[in-house]
């Protein structure tokens, strides 16, 4: 940005009079190459260009606000058309104002055309400009025409500019600008020479706003120019702007805490305290804090995004110790940061950022958003007391003691540089026999499918997902080695279950009642419509499953009720019972034709749940997993 401007030629008459005041961003506007900040690549690409007569016929400027595409292309212009007692030809290297660079800076050029494609985007427009390309300039030495935020252009306008813009008269240049270079055409992009304005770096940033400070003779904090950078994100005119309103609020002085009042932002340092204060799980340290900074005037969703933006900062330094050199980091943030990045691991930081980024969701849509804040802050405070799933195992091989180890507190970082595995590590004690277990059966319980439960009551619906350790073969305790003895009916269909053989499970519990089972040896009753090759086909199975022989055999007296008899008969008691209950009758009178259709006690185990709310099912031969979905067994 340049400090001087061009002079311009007062009315007599209006030399007495004090100057309007115009704002930063406009009064500091770059005149020439060398005052565009933080555009090196471009302007290295140009001034070669130019000092190599390799001039292009037309420019594609995009980026994000801000970042200098209409002065650019102003400047580009400018240098386009400069022209002095002793300079008659393009040059980059403007070292005092020319005859035409006033105007064209000032955008009141007859020979500069500027137009914004957001009002006019029709084909009519186009056809202006095509009917003008062909007369010559009046004064400058190129017709150069300017079109911001082009991507706004209709496409028949853009395809009536095509074939101007390929080969246009040697007098003309076009310069584009847009901040959505995708909605521009690849057509025209091919036409033009593309280069993209980067964002201003925050240590550019804030050393352009110190010179301005002193040139416009105002006294600013450096931790107040960090939270303008920070807030500008790279980009110079909001950085300009925020620094006008912040003068303005400071009445000529500008102070970080003055700013951060402006933009409604938390005490950083206070925000790092919560930060900790969650780390340590205190949650009633952390409402405290919180309660304290709302009463102080801060947003509860700005609360809750600056925890964000430091626990990415935390996370970063982890990996990329470095970025403490950013100017936009405070050394207080640098020095915490670092420290924190070393003691908690990423499991933790990626958790609590996930929590936080729910939590601005939920911010947003609440009409309450302190409470939705406080209560964010708990769920994080509890998660980061909570140990992590490595430590629980931990725990299991120490034999279930409750407490932790040194390195497995929770949050801790591993001592390994990041990827989660201790560099050295003495063996671990050989686990007792109860933390063993303890820990199979959680393994068991983790690795098995989980089973639906699902319960309806007048078409409304109630699913529960449940862990299933998976299960062995029922035999008996004073089986021999290596025999496998099935010690009842529910053995048996829970063998064929095991066995995925859903059609051979169903005809179990249908058709088969129970009468006497002894090693090698099954006495059952069948039901009416068994089918007829029932008992080979189970004597078959039985020798396949087992690897055993197998005497199956019909008995001639009754036997006991079928599976699926048994169920049945409880379900119809449960649904009584339910029925004569004084709320549950209630509630069906309220609701005409509603039914009962299953009933589920509370307490009782997976395998009587499951019979409680079993269902006739009809015969089924397709793949047991899914048959259990329909509700046969769950």
């Amino acid at each position: 940005m340049s400090e001087t401007e061009g002079t311009e030629t007062k009315n007599p008459a209006e030399a007495g009079r004090p100057e309007p005041y115009r704002v930063l961003a406009r009064k500091y506007r770059p005149l020439s190459f060398d005052d565009l900040i933080g555009q090196e690549p471009m302007v290295r690409t140009l001034t070669n260009a130019f000092e190599t007569g390799r001039i292009a016929q037309a420019w594609m400027l995009t980026g994000v606000r801000g970042v200098g595409k209409t002065t650019t292309a102003r400047i580009l212009a400018r240098a386009l058309n400069y022209e002095t007692d002793d300079i008659h030809q393009p040059t980059i290297h403007m070292s005092g104002p020319g005859v035409h660079c006033q105007a064209i800076m000032e955008g009141r050029h007859v020979d500069v055309v500027e137009m914004d494609a957001a009002s006019h985007t029709g084909i009519d427009d186009v056809r202006e400009i095509i009917a003008q390309v062909r007369y010559r300039p009046v004064s400058a030495r190129y017709k150069v025409y300017i079109i911001d935020e082009v991507h706004m252009l209709s496409n028949q306008a853009f395809n009536g500019l095509l074939k101007t813009l390929e080969e246009p008269p040697e007098h003309v240049k076009f310069v584009f600008a847009t901040t959505e270079i995708r909605k521009v055409p690849i057509t025209v992009l091919s036409r033009c020479q593309r280069f993209d304005l980067r964002r201003v770096e925050s240590a550019t940033l804030i050393h352009h706003l110190q010179k301005i400070a002193a040139a416009e003779n105002v006294s600013v904090e450096d931790d107040a120019l960090r939270l303008v950078a920070r807030a500008a994100e790279g980009s110079v005119r909001d950085a300009l702007s925020l620094t006008d309103q912040a003068i303005a609020h400071g009445a000529g002085t500008v102070t970080a805490l003055a700013v951060r009042d402006m933009l409604g932002l938390a005490d950083r340092v206070r925000i790092i305290d919560l930060f900790e204060t969650l780390m340590a799980g205190d949650a009633a340290g952390a409402l405290k804090e919180l309660r304290e900074q709302y009463a102080s005037g801060a947003d509860p969703a700005v609360v809750i995004s600056e925890l964000a933006d430091f626990t990415h900062l935390v996370t970063t330094l982890r990996y990329v110790p470095e970025a403490t050199n950013d100017a936009a980091v405070s050394p207080i943030e640098a020095e915490r940061g670092l420290e924190l990045s070393q003691k908690l691991s990423i499991r933790t930081l990626g958790q609590i950022w996930q929590m936080l980024l729910k939590a601005s969701e939920e911010l947003r849509n609440t009409t309450t958003p302190r409470q939705a804040a406080e209560m964010a802050l708990i769920r994080i405070a509890h998660a980061a007391d909570l140990p992590s799933p490595d430590d629980l195992l931990r725990m299991l091989r120490e034999g279930g003691s409750g407490k932790l180890p040194a390195a497995a507190t929770p949050g801790a970082a591993p001592q390994d540089g990041g990827n989660g595995a201790p560099e050295s590590a003495a063996p671990p004690p050989a686990p007792s026999r109860s933390a063993a277990t303890d820990a199979s059966s959680l393994a068991d319980a983790a690795l098995s499918p989980p089973r639906l439960v699902a319960s309806a009551v007048g078409g409304g619906a109630r699913m529960d997902m449940r862990p299933r350790p998976q299960q062995s073969p029922q035999a008996s305790p004073q089986a021999s080695p290596g025999e496998v003895t099935i010690a009842g009916i529910e053995a048996l269909a829970k063998l064929a279950e095991d066995r995925r053989d859903s059609l051979m499970r169903v005809s179990i519990r249908r058709y088969l009642r129970p009468v006497r089972f002894q090693a090698g040896r099954i006495e059952v009753g069948l039901a009416e419509g068994a089918p007829g090759t029932l008992i080979g086909d189970l004597t078959k199975r039985l020798h396949l499953w087992t690897g055993q022989r197998w005497v199956v055999t019909v008995s001639s007296v009754g036997g006991e009720p079928t599976l699926d008899e048994r169920d049945a008969r409880k379900r119809a008691s449960l649904i009584d019972d339910a029925a004569a209950d004084p709320e549950v009758a209630a509630i069906l009178a309220s609701f005409p034709g509603a039914k009962i259709t299953n009933v589920t006690l509370r307490g009782e185990s997976d395998e009587e749940a499951a019979t409680a709310i079993a269902g006739p099912a009809d015969d089924f031969t397709g793949d047991p997993d899914e048959f259990d979905a329909f509700g046969e067994d769950d």
